[in-house]
């Protein structure tokens, strides 16, 4: 990728789980570029949810070279997910007509809890499957599967950790690493932030600030895709030899259901 900007830039892996980032310097400048991404990125910078995105370029072997703004910055702390601004951004994007028609027009069908069930049956190995609470996790998701019906889809970003919020030395709210974007109930997002980072008394006070009153319909949605996501992160962790983390996810199960 040297050519794309001259020989004087140092371009290095940026990390991350895909090895397509990078990060470029040169005499004070730093670009994070990224290879083959979607033209959604496009349209998260224009809506302000990722930093800007500066230009695209396509190489001769057909990959695409994306660059934006290298902003200073860092993670959010767990303990500042509950904040307004989380809530306000979160809200932003689940609200977003240009975010959704992008992924419809990329080919994203909405995604079903039926759907969802079925990979998380498939994928999960048959030791864990005949663990008791993963056992009680399917039989609760099978048992209301008609119960979380919802009729509002929306572009959801399926993976809301604390790591993937940036916040920029002059206080910008960033959330990014978009690479499992999905059209599906805002839920998805809801359970498994508020599950995870927010005390339960604390949730309607939450939703209000991102726009929703909490209802038995909308929290028994969020259990459900929060089950969804404990089961696949369990399954993550084991397959990556990352047990104490597989066990911690076992006890979540179990505190839920005892």
């Amino acid at each position: 990728m040297e050519h794309l900007l001259g020989t004087e830039w140092k371009i290095t892996p940026a990390g991350g789980a895909t090895g397509k980032a990078y990060v470029a310097r040169h005499d004070g400048q730093q670009l994070f570029l990224k290879r083959n991404s979607s033209p959604f990125l496009a349209v998260l910078s224009a809506e302000g949810i990722v930093p800007k995105l500066i230009w695209t370029k396509r190489l001769e072997n057909g990959d695409v070279i994306s660059a934006q703004h290298w902003l200073n910055g860092r993670e959010l702390h767990p303990k500042e997910m509950g904040q307004s601004r989380v809530a306000k951004l979160m809200s932003k994007i689940h609200s977003s007509q240009p975010l959704l028609s992008m992924l419809e027009r990329l080919g994203k069908k909405n995604f079903q809890p039926a759907m969802m069930l079925k990979e998380l049956k498939d994928r999960m190995d048959e030791e864990l499957r005949a663990h008791p609470d993963v056992m009680l996790a399917f039989q609760f998701m099978s048992d209301h599967l008609s119960d979380i019906q919802h009729e509002e889809y929306v572009v959801c970003h399926s993976d809301v950790n604390h790591n993937n919020w940036l916040l920029s030395d002059d206080d910008q709210l960033f959330l990014i690493d978009w690479d499992g974007a999905m059209i599906g109930d805002p839920a998805i997002d809801l359970g498994m932030l508020l599950h995870e980072y927010v005390e339960e008394d604390q949730w309607e006070s939450w939703l209000l600030e991102y726009g929703l009153t909490m209802t038995p319909h909308l929290k028994l949605r969020m259990q459900w895709y929060m089950l969804a996501q404990v089961l696949l992160s369990t399954q993550w962790n084991k397959e990556a030899n990352r047990f104490h983390e597989m066990n911690k996810r076992l006890a979540e199960l179990h505190r839920f259901f005892f």
